[in-house]
């Protein structure tokens, strides 16, 4: 399949192509030049296209990574065959921090990333934002991190001391979670989701008809979409759960089941 072909396959719109053709070219370069190269910072929507574009290229050899575990938002690095991924991290990840200080006032993730847009920079340079009290790490692509240390002085009204940090030194926000276990009649989204968010089936029903609902980061606007282990929904409003286990069938016949969403 040509580069073209794969592309009228997979791409949504002229957005999704532009993503997706960009990323092809990286892969290109790790493919034939035995370069290793990367994307931006991808959101979690962008990542599942680009990792709907790997298995339609034979899965090659990758690695997704935000500059800690568990980033929200990361880049996608394409290896070549001579490099493995511990090599790639020590001399190749392009991925630099950023910590920025204040004495006074409250801010928020808006107020740091409407500061940073402002200074004229495109989202995919920007990592995830850890904004702490009077803390904020941010994650940039190297081309920009000594930029943000040097320009970025003010978040909201409030005054900003900005100097670069090591990775190492990072401090990732910790993840709570509530677990859920449930039995349902079966694996069908609106019935899974409905567990997970505390809905009734047909409330859950109603909102993935309306567009309101992601399953593994894409809309899915099919309440009777099978789910399996590992696939992450998530609801305009409402959060994100996991279908962490599914289990056996319960004395009633039911479907046991193990969830866990983001508190």
């Amino acid at each position: 399949m040509t580069k073209t072909e794969l592309l009228n396959k997979l791409a949504r719109d002229g957005e999704e192509r532009l993503l997706l053709a960009r990323a092809m070219d990286k892969l290109e370069l790790a493919r034939t030049r035995s370069v290793p190269g990367h994307t931006g910072f991808l959101s979690p929507q962008e990542r599942a296209s680009v990792e709907n574009l790997l298995n339609a290229c034979g899965h090659p050899r990758h690695l997704f990574y935000g500059g800690f575990e568990g980033a929200e938002r990361t880049v996608c690095a394409f290896l070549p065959d001579w490099q493995e991924e511990d090599v790639w991290l020590d001399s190749d990840c392009p991925i630099k921090a950023v910590r920025c200080t204040w004495s006074n006032g409250t801010l928020s993730h808006r107020d740091f990333l409407g500061s940073i847009l402002g200074l004229g920079l495109d989202r995919e340079k920007i990592g995830d934002l850890l904004v702490g009290d009077g803390e904020c790490h941010i994650l940039a692509l190297e081309d920009v991190a000594d930029f943000l240390a040097m320009n970025l002085d003010q978040a909201g009204r409030v005054r900003l001391k900005t100097t670069p940090m090591e990775l190492a030194d990072l401090k990732p926000p910790e993840v709570k979670v509530k677990p859920i276990r449930d039995t349902v009649s079966s694996l069908r989204l609106d019935a899974v989701a409905a567990s997970g968010f505390s809905l009734s089936r047909g409330k859950a029903a109603d909102l993935i008809a309306s567009g309101k609902f992601q399953l593994n980061h894409r809309e899915c606007l099919k309440p009777d979409r099978t789910v399996a282990a590992g696939d992450v929904m998530s609801c305009r409003g409402l959060g994100k759960c996991v279908l962490k286990e599914v289990g056996g069938p319960s004395k009633k016949g039911r479907i046991m089941i193990l969830l866990e969403r983001y508190v």
